[in-house]
């Protein structure tokens, strides 16, 4: 939230119109602002001298390694820019992606700096900021100066009578000796007033003009629109292999601690029972019994583990009753609503069944409640799962968490995990997926 705009905290009287003025982060903006104007005048010379000095140049072999190394240097100073903004704005932003040539030396670096967008952007900034800068650190200044100086006036009016030989701030002058001035009770405490609008307005009016240097800092010197988008790709690409190895080594363990290891003992069991079926047959027959039980139970771990890789009755009928059966296995009596009128693509479908399958999982385990419910329902091209239950509450996304898992999962499909569950309950958890029907 931002501090210097936030609603009173409890206990403080002081308005919040009031406070702004002497917020720390107006005047950093006004820092901002102020030294906005020396900045942009070194960059824009600097910029210029590039342009001119590597466009004159071009005739020789010179001019592009000259423009490339200036180029370069538009990049050192936008990262100072960046720093600036990250200070005194609290914008951050983050680095654009070093200049990486296709080939080794000097011509492959120098083709890289040319070829690359960012550069361009960077050199770009240095023009367009500076008629900016110049207009936002006039009125600023201007603005700021004319509101507290107006404010103060009864404090400093005695300096014209003292000094001047004037009994106030002269307003109009016919040129004659005949002027207009402020000296008047009326008209100090209307100068004064008129001055603590100014000021007050003032936060307002700085905020405004750093939010257009926001936009350029962040649209001109951070990384690209696809730039990022590709870094959250491959951040989501590997968190997709991290999953499907960890299930891999679930399902494995799975078969190896519990089918497998049933299978072999009910190989052995048979083996004894084939021994002893001529010797002694009524053994034989109960190891047989035995045997059979194993198999039972051999099978229904082999269902589940089918049910926990995909279960066929969402293959077949959807969410629906796939949740229904989901929520009847639960031991918190469970409430399911799904309310679409197609099915959603496989793979959203089966995200959208083992979200809600964990999330219910959570309820039996950790909530301590005695109801919840499960609601599914699509909201423009987004499929909604909903779990709420009425237990203790503290529920989280901390790192190291299973949520925390689970969101990092979601994300990795342009998902979204949101968890309101404070201390004492109720919890909801809300998992909001692409439909891509």
């Amino acid at each position: 939230m931002d501090t210097a705009y936030a609603p009173s905290p409890r206990g403080s009287r002081v308005p919040v119109g009031l406070r702004a003025p002497f917020s720390g982060r107006t005047w950093r903006e006004f820092l901002y602002l102020f030294l906005s104007l020396p900045l942009a005048v070194l960059m824009f010379v600097y910029a210029i001298t590039v342009i001119s000095l590597g466009a004159g140049l071009l005739v020789t072999f010179l001019g592009i390694p000259v423009l490339a190394g200036g180029m370069a240097g538009s990049r050192a100073l936008g990262g100072l820019e960046r720093a600036r903004a990250r200070t005194l704005l609290g914008l951050k932003v983050a680095d654009p992606e070093p200049v990486r040539a296709a080939k080794p030396g000097l011509l492959g670096w120098v083709g890289a700096v040319l070829k690359s967008g960012v550069s361009w952007r960077h050199l770009i900034y240095s023009l367009l900021h500076f008629p900016w800068a110049i207009f936002s650190f006039v009125f600023s200044v201007t603005f700021w100066s004319i509101g507290w100086m107006l404010l103060s006036y009864p404090l400093w009016r005695w300096t014209f009578p003292a000094y001047l030989d004037q009994p106030g701030a002269l307003m109009w002058d016919d040129g004659n000796g005949h002027g207009v001035y402020l000296d008047a009770p009326t008209e100090i405490g209307f100068t004064s007033g008129f001055g603590l609008l100014l000021v007050l307005a003032g936060p307002w009016v700085i905020h405004g003009l750093t939010q257009v240097d926001r936009v350029m800092v962040h649209g001109l010197l951070g990384p690209s629109s696809l730039a990022t988008r590709v870094s959250q790709l491959e951040s989501d690409r590997g968190v997709v292999v991290d999953t499907a190895a960890a299930d891999l080594r679930r399902i494995e363990r799975d078969l190896h601690d519990g089918a497998q290891a049933r299978l072999v003992a009910l190989a052995m069991d048979l083996g004894l029972a084939r021994e002893k079926l001529a010797e002694d047959p009524q053994a034989a027959a109960r190891m047989v019994d035995e045997a059979h039980g194993e198999v039972k139970i051999a099978l229904q771990e082999l269902r589940d583990l089918a049910r926990g890789i995909h279960p066929a009755i969402l293959t077949d009928r959807g969410l629906d009753p796939a949740l229904s059966a989901l929520s009847a296995r639960c031991t918190v009596p469970v409430t399911v609503t799904v309310d679409l009128d197609h099915r959603p693509a496989a793979a959203i479908e089966g995200i959208a069944y083992f979200t809600a399958s964990e999330l219910i999982q959570n309820v039996s385990k950790h909530a301590q409640a005695t109801s919840a419910t499960l609601d599914v329902w699509r909201t423009a091209d987004r499929l909604m799962v909903l779990v709420a239950d009425n237990g203790r509450g503290g529920a989280h996304t901390d790192s190291g968490t299973g949520l925390a898992g689970l969101a990092e999962r979601l994300e990795a499909v342009d998902g979204l995990l949101i968890v309101d569950s404070p201390i004492g309950g109720p919890t909801c958890v809300t998992a909001e997926l692409p439909w891509r029907g």
